[in-house]
């Protein structure tokens, strides 16, 4: 056995005495537990939460809520690498994380999520509001209790889902902004919740193998690629109509509009691709890739437009 699965303790796995352990994790390895590349879209889709919501919020306040996004989005990561220890381990993408590489022990990682959590919640009430504390908490524990701990082990819905946590940024941002919700950032949660499957079936059609040697039960793996390409196809379809709703209910204007038919145009054109190349991983990785440009588009005209004041917002109805 080797000396990283012998230190290897987690909510998933087996568990041994934190003492056993001799850590030599650096900053960058704590820093690589709170996903980065995750926490930029979901630090991305919070700020378009907050800066298209209406009123002048306090820059420093608004810093904070941002803040408070980011480090609930990396606490979700850090306990999530906790958990899933175990089956990280034996992924060929997730191995070389901190705890399955022997870099960080899994008791390290789970203080260090706690902590950020509750430093996360804490600060966002205190400082900001109680509502958007009580939605950051209530997305942090959806991430690691009900997805983590839950649906990603036992159903091939685990995705569709546990997309909700990170779908949820938003609505914490316009109620940092606003202490109150409005249709507009449940529009956007809607819009990150439907785009959520199809974005990572793509990733898991590609490493499917992966997900079967972890018996984890991706779609992939349960119901075949078949199967999966025609979920993208329609999931992709479902999102890219939903992308109209802001521009009808005139929370969003010409700029938003112009994004969107292409951004859904691309997004759809690959999800087609994938149905029509069956075994091109190649065209899987490539929708992949799209996805998050798309999702980063749209929300980017969200700013674009609140910033310059080209969109007729909604107000807190």
């Amino acid at each position: 056995m080797s000396e990283a699965a012998i230190r290897l303790e987690s909510g998933g796995g087996a568990t041994a005495a934190p003492q056993a352990f001799v850590s030599s994790a650096t900053a960058g390895d704590f820093f690589a537990l709170l996903k980065p590349r995750v926490m930029t879209l979901v630090v991305f889709t919070g700020l378009a939460g907050l800066v298209a919501a209406p009123g002048v919020m306090n820059p420093i306040a608004a810093f904070t809520a941002v803040l408070c996004i980011a480090v609930g989005a990396g606490a979700s990561g850090a306990l999530n690498m906790w958990y899933d220890a175990d089956i990280d381990a034996i992924m060929a993408r997730t191995a070389k994380r901190p705890i399955p590489a022997g870099k960080v022990a899994p008791h390290e990682a789970l203080s260090f999520g706690l902590i950020l959590s509750v430093f996360s919640v804490a600060t966002m009430g205190v400082l900001v509001n109680w509502l958007a504390a009580g939605l950051l908490a209530f997305t942090i524990a959806f991430y690691v209790c009900v997805y983590t701990m839950w649906l990603k082990r036992w159903t091939p819905q685990n995705i569709v889902i546990g997309g909700l946590a990170g779908a949820m940024p938003p609505a914490i941002g316009w109620a940092a902004a606003t202490g109150s919700l409005a249709v507009a950032p449940l529009v956007m949660v809607a819009l990150i919740f439907l785009w959520t499957p199809p974005h990572f079936w793509a990733l898991a059609l590609y490493r499917s193998d992966d997900y079967a040697r972890a018996g984890v039960p991706m779609l992939p793996v349960t119901a075949g690629a078949a199967e999966t390409r025609r979920q993208i196809v329609l999931y992709t379809i479902v999102t890219v109509a939903c992308s109209a709703l802001p521009v009808a209910l005139g929370f969003a204007g010409a700029v938003y509009a112009v994004i969107a038919a292409l951004g859904g145009s691309a997004f759809l054109a690959g999800a087609i691709a994938v149905y029509r190349r069956p075994g091109d991983h190649r065209s899987a990785m490539k929708l992949f890739g799209i996805s998050i440009l798309y999702l980063f588009a749209l929300f980017a005209a969200f700013i674009a437009e609140a910033a310059i004041g080209l969109a007729p917002l909604v107000g807190a109805a």
